[in-house]
């Protein structure tokens, strides 16, 4: 099934995943990863009414085509969704995401700081897979470093 962002318009963080976890029903990041989110947050002190959580895809699938999805236009209402919210600031979970992501041109997707709209920019931290933060120390360190400089500024 389709799983439905959650969170309030203009929050102080949207977190941005690849897809719904496998379990999810009718609440986006149920289960394991979605602990593991919060935990995040909390560690972080973003409360839960303070975050907006969505997924690029609307619904978990097996093994994504990454390229199709860009070429569906998925960037697109990523864009458009990230606009219509208005966060503060952006955390990307997922090595698939940043190429959905509109950024400079002579900036390489994976090196993407800021979301490029409209309005300007929003700080955005790409903060690699949920499951290599799970399993190794060292990206959970690096990610924890690197949120310490992105908030510091």
């Amino acid at each position: 099934p389709r799983v439905a962002p959650r969170g309030a318009a203009g929050a102080e963080l949207m977190v941005v995943v690849e897809q719904p976890e496998e379990s999810d029903d009718d609440r986006l990041l149920s289960g394991p990863k979605g602990a593991f989110l919060d935990a995040i947050l909390r560690a972080m002190a973003v409360g839960a009414d303070a975050a907006y959580l969505a997924a690029l895809l609307p619904r978990h699938t097996l093994h994504p085509d990454w390229e199709e999805i860009g070429r569906a236009g998925y960037a697109k209402l990523l864009a458009h969704h990230i606009d219509m919210v208005g966060p503060k600031r952006i955390i990307c979970f997922g090595r698939n995401i940043l190429s959905h992501i509109p950024h400079e041109p002579a900036q390489q997707a994976d090196n993407t700081r800021i979301f490029n709209h409209d309005e300007g920019g929003i700080d955005l931290l790409p903060a690699g897979d949920f499951a290599t933060l799970l399993q190794r120390k060292a990206a959970r360190t690096r990610f924890w470093r690197n949120w310490l400089a992105w908030t510091d500024r």
